[in-house]
């Protein structure tokens, strides 16, 4: 099997969890190789430690200690996560050794891109694409944990945690972990706002945005959060010129304000097909030096 798709969507977990229920608590360390993107994955470890685990056959017990029986297939499972850093020569003698074990082992690869991944590896595979998480899931999810940690939360914080994620829910997870941290650490604890979501995720405040994007001309809907008198639409360029400073001083990320910009255009509720288009355009332009220093400082 071949598991993709954005981070933090359960991909991992999910193999891990079958695995666990295939085989039980006593069968799944003899039964199950597990490899991350912290091990060694060059040809040398495919044909010694992974070749070595997929050529043995160690016998399963059905009823495991904790008195359940479980299936217990004949054949084990090696997980490879974060399968798109592995070397093509890594990856080319994996694909014989699929081959030829294909009887008594099965193999699960894990990644992020599947793009990656060499054509006849991907082919031998069925695959599964991972998408990211719907709101409703995510919430429930974040209620649940901040219920079980005593974490008040107010829908709010939960909406925000999920806008700032973008269906990441490990990312969303730890952002409500340091924003716990963060509200215990004084005396009396302060409750958690989405102001202390974006700020420990590094986004730019929504009120932040929405006056910029009033300064610029852009209406914004009522329920939008912006400061006194930014409503009105920039008279001429000194106005504007005076905003963007003003944000500058603040040091927020010039690509962050940018995306959200962009977001802020193309969800807007009132703003017609051909105006958002060409604020697309202007916001492609301006973000494309970024874009080119940011591959270039890849190495790409």
């Amino acid at each position: 099997m071949l598991f993709y798709g954005p981070p933090g969507t359960g991909k991992t977990s999910t193999i891990l969890a079958l695995a666990r229920q295939l085989f039980g608590p006593d069968n799944f360390r003899s039964r199950v190789l597990e490899l991350n993107a912290s091990d060694e994955r060059g040809i040398a470890i495919v044909r010694d430690k992974i070749k070595n685990f997929a050529r043995q056959t160690p016998r399963a017990q059905a009823v495991a200690s904790d008195g359940q029986v479980y299936p217990c297939p004949p054949y084990k499972i090696i997980i490879l996560d974060e399968a798109d850093s592995m070397t093509q020569d890594a990856q080319a003698a994996l694909r014989r050794i699929m081959e030829t074990y294909a009887r008594i082992t099965r193999f699960c690869l894990v990644c992020n891109y599947v793009t990656r991944i060499i054509d006849p590896l991907a082919s031998r595979c069925s695959k599964f694409r991972f998408r990211p998480l719907d709101p409703t899931s995510t919430s429930d999810r974040l209620k649940y944990i901040a219920s079980a940690e005593n974490i008040t939360v107010s829908d709010e914080v939960v909406k925000t945690l999920i806008s700032t994620s973008q269906g990441d829910l490990r990312r969303s997870i730890t952002y409500l972990q340091s924003a716990s941290r963060l509200s215990t650490s004084t005396t009396p604890p302060t409750p958690i706002t989405p102001f202390d979501i974006q700020e420990i995720a590094g986004v730019v405040p929504d009120a932040v945005t929405n006056t910029l994007a009033a300064t610029l001309g852009i209406d914004i809907v009522d329920d939008m959060d912006i400061d006194d008198g930014a409503a009105k639409k920039a008279q001429d360029f000194n106005v504007i010129r005076s905003k963007v400073k003003e944000i500058v001083r603040e040091g927020y990320s010039a690509a962050q304000i940018l995306s959200q910009l962009h977001d802020l255009v193309v969800d807007h509720p009132s703003l017609a097909a051909q105006k958002k288009s060409k604020c697309a355009l202007i916001f492609a332009e301006a973000d494309r030096p970024y874009a080119t220093e940011l591959t270039r400082s890849c190495g790409y």
